[in-house]
C-alpha cells in the first residue's frame, strides 16, 4: 500500500507544540522555554518546562498536550498517562491522548474499557481503532469476535495489507499455524508486503508447520546471502532441524504494540520524524523488549540530532537479542556524532570481538578511526572485513575504497592504487573513486591521460559536485591548460564558496592566467576559511611574491614551461 494512502487513513494531524498558551507571570518563562526545546526536539528539557509551567497553570489545554508529547517523545509514557486523564476529563478531544489511555488500557490488561470507550466515540484513527478493537477481543478470550474486527479492518479502503497482516499474527499466536500460513503465503486474498518482521514472522509459522526448508527458502529469497547475525542465527536453526517457536506476539498488548509499530514504520519518511516518534515510542510502551520499535525510536531520534536521547535508546536492546549488534552500531554512531568518538571507537572494538565474523562491524569501525586520522588502526579493522568477504560483490567496493584512502594517506601508494583498482573493477563507473584516483594521478603528475579521463566520467556522473569539479579544474591546471581549468574552478568555488582548497586553486587558476588581482583576492579567501597550517602558511607565501617565486622555490616547473607543454 502506498505510503501516502496510509497517511490519509490514519488522519495525520500537526502537533500543536508551536501553538500558542496562554501567558501570565506565573507560566511565560516556562513555556517559552518549553517552546524553543520543542522546536529543537529536544524531549527532555521541553517535559521539565512544560510540566513546570503546568505548576502555574494546570488546566490549560495546550500546555497539557504538549507536555504529553514532550514526555512520550521522550519515551516517559507512563508520565504522561495521568496528563492524558486530565485532558480527557477536561472534555478537550485529543488524539494523541486518546491513544495514550488506550495504550495504557492495552497494557493494563483492561480489553473490556478498551472496547467501551471505543463504542463509546473514542478515536484515534481508523486503521488503530479498528485493529486495536480486535486485539483487544483477542485479549478478551473472544477469538471470533477478534477475527471479524481484523476482517473488518481489512475492508477499510487502502488497509487491507494491515488488516490481514494482524490477522495472521492473532491466528498464529493461538496456535493456527495452518490459517496464519494461508494469509502470509497470499493464498488468502494476495501476497502481503514483505517486511523484515512479517519474513521472521511467516518463518517461524512455516517451522511450526514442520516445513523449515520452505522457512528457509523464504528467508533467503526475502534477505539473499548476505544477512545480519540475527537472521543467520535464525536461519542456522532452521537448517539444523529445529522448531521454532512463535514469539513475535504472545498476548493482547504485544498486539497492540504491533499496531503502533506498524503505523510508526508505514509513517516513516512521510510524516514528521516527531509525529512517527509518538507511534514508536507507545509500541516500546507496550512491548519494551521489541527491538525493531527500539531501533525506529533511535533512529527517528538520530534524524531530530537528538543523538544523546538516541544513544539511550539503542542502549536498551538487550544484549542477547539478535539485533544487539545492530543497536551497538547505531550507538556508536550516535555517540560520534554527539563528540563521544573516543566512546564510539570502544564501543565498535567491543562489538567487533563479540561479533568477529560481521564484516560491518569491521567496517565502522575502520570508518570511525579513519575519521581521527587513525590510518594505521583503520588499515587493521578494515583488512579484517575483506578477509570475511567470500566472494567478490558489488557493494564491497566501498570497503576497498576506504582502504585504498587510508593507504594512500599513509605514503602507501602501490596498495593504495591496488584498493582503488579492485573498487573500480567491483562499481567501474563510481564517481568518488574515480574522482580520488584521478586527482591523486594528477599531484603526482602521473598517468595524466587516464586520470583526466577518470575525472571526466566523475563530473559526468555527478556535474553539481564541487569536489569533482574542482579535481577537473585542477587537472587541466596541472597540465597548463590554465584557460580551460578557469570555468571548471569558478564553478567549483561556487559550488563550494567557503572550502579553502578550492578558492586557493582557484587563486592560483587565474595567476596563471595573469589575473593577478583575482588570484589574491581567492588567496584572501582561502585564508579566511581556516585551512591547515602548510596550507595557510604556502597561501601566505603567495601572496607575498607570487606564485611563480613559490613554485621556483619548490622546485616545480614554471608556469611558462608547464603551459609551453
Amino acid at each position: 500500500m502506498p505510503r501516502l494512502a496510509a497517511l490519509a487513513i490514519l488522519g495525520l494531524a500537526a502537533l500543536n507544540t508551536a501553538a500558542p498558551a496562554r501567558a501570565d507571570l506565573g507560566v511565560s518563562g516556562p513555556y517559552l522555554a518549553a517552546r524553543q526545546a520543542s522546536f529543537l526536539s529536544d524531549y527532555r528539557a521541553a517535559a521539565v518546562y512544560y510540566t513546570e509551567a503546568l505548576a502555574s497553570d494546570p488546566s490549560n489545554p495546550r500546555l497539557l498536550e504538549n507536555a504529553m508529547t514532550a514526555l512520550v517523545g521522550l519515551g516517559e509514557v507512563e508520565k504522561a498517562v495521568p496528563i492524558a486523564r486530565r485532558i480527557e476529563t477536561l472534555g478537550n478531544p485529543d488524539q494523541l491522548a486518546n491513544l495514550v489511555l488506550m495504550a495504557d488500557q492495552m497494557k493494563q490488561g483492561q480489553f473490556d474499557r478498551v472496547i467501551a470507550d471505543l463504542d463509546a466515540g473514542r478515536q484515534t484513527a481508523p486503521l488503530v481503532d479498528g485493529l486495536i478493537r480486535a486485539w483487544a477481543e483477542f485479549g478478551q478470550g473472544r477469538m471470533t469476535d477478534a477475527l471479524a474486527a481484523f476482517d473488518a479492518a481489512s475492508a477499510q479502503s487502502g488497509i487491507k495489507a494491515f488488516g490481514l497482516y494482524h490477522k495472521a499474527l492473532a491466528l498464529a499466536a493461538v496456535g493456527d499455524f495452518e490459517g496464519a500460513d494461508t494469509i502470509f503465503s497470499g493464498e488468502a486474498e494476495g501476497p502481503l508486503r514483505a517486511t523484515r518482521r512479517g519474513v521472521l514472522a511467516h518463518a517461524e509459522v512455516l517451522s511450526q508447520l514442520e516445513r523449515n526448508d520452505d522457512a528457509i527458502e523464504l528467508i533467503d529469497a526475502a534477505f539473499g546471502t548476505e544477512v545480519d547475525p540475527g537472521v543467520a542465527a535464525l536461519r542456522a536453526r532452521l537448517a539444523g532441524g529445529d522448531a521454532l517457536p512463535f514469539d513475535v506476539i504472545d498476548g493482547a498488548a504485544q498486539g497492540a504494540a504491533e499496531v503502533f509499530f506498524t503505523v510508526a514504520s508505514a509513517l516513516n519518511g512521510d510524516a514528521l520524524d516527531g509525529y512517527t516518534l509518538l507511534y514508536a515510542r507507545l509500541a516500546q510502551f507496550l512491548a519494551p523488549k521489541n527491538a525493531d520499535a527500539i531501533l525506529l525510536s533511535a533512529g527517528l531520534l538520530e534524524a531530530q540530532d537528538r543523538y544523546e536521547l538516541a544513544t539511550e535508546a539503542y542502549a536498551a536492546v538487550p544484549k542477547d537479542d539478535p539485533a544487539f549488534y545492530a543497536a551497538e552500531l547505531g550507538r556508536a554512531e550516535s555517540m560520534r556524532h554527539a563528540g563521544d568518538v573516543d566512546g564510539a571507537i570502544e564501543t565498535l572494538r567491543g562489538l567487533a570481538a563479540t561479533y568477529p565474523d560481521v564484516a560491518i562491524v569491521h567496517v565502522t569501525l575502520g570508518d570511525a578511526l579513519r575519521s581521527q586520522e587513525r590510518f594505521g588502526d583503520a588499515l587493521k579493522a578494515y583488512d579484517a572485513a575483506i578477509a570475511l568477504f567470500d566472494e567478490p560483490a558489488r557493494g564491497q567496493w566501498i570497503v576497498y575504497y576506504a582502504r585504498g584512502i587510508s593507504h594512500e594517506r599513509l605514503d602507501q601508494w602501490p596498495e593504495a592504487e591496488a584498493d582503488f583498482r579492485k573498487a573500480l573493477e567491483l562499481e567501474p563507473d563510481q564517481p568518488q573513486v574515480l574522482n580520488y584516483l584521478g586527482y591523486s594521478y594528477v599531484e603526482m603528475n602521473t598517468n595524466l591521460d587516464e586520470a583526466m579521463s577518470m575525472i571526466e566520467r566523475a563530473v559526468a556522473a555527478r556535474p553539481d559536485d564541487g569536489y569533482i569539479t574542482d579535481s577537473l579544474g585542477w587537472g587541466l591546471y596541472k597540465l597548463g591548460r590554465y584557460q580551460e581549468a578557469v570555468p571548471h574552478m569558478e564553478r567549483a568555488a561556487a559550488l563550494m564558496p567557503v572550502d579553502p582548497v578550492v578558492n586557493d586553486h582557484l587563486g592560483d587558476v587565474y595567476w596563471a592566467v595573469g589575473r593577478k588581482v583575482e588570484a589574491q583576492f581567492q588567496w584572501h579567501r582561502a585564508l579566511s576559511f581556516d585551512p591547515e597550517d602548510a596550507e595557510a602558511e604556502r597561501i601566505r607565501k603567495k601572496l607575498a611574491v607570487g606564485l611563480d617565486k613559490v613554485l621556483k622555490d619548490e622546485g616545480a616547473p614554471p608556469l611558462r614551461a608547464a603551459n609551453d607543454g
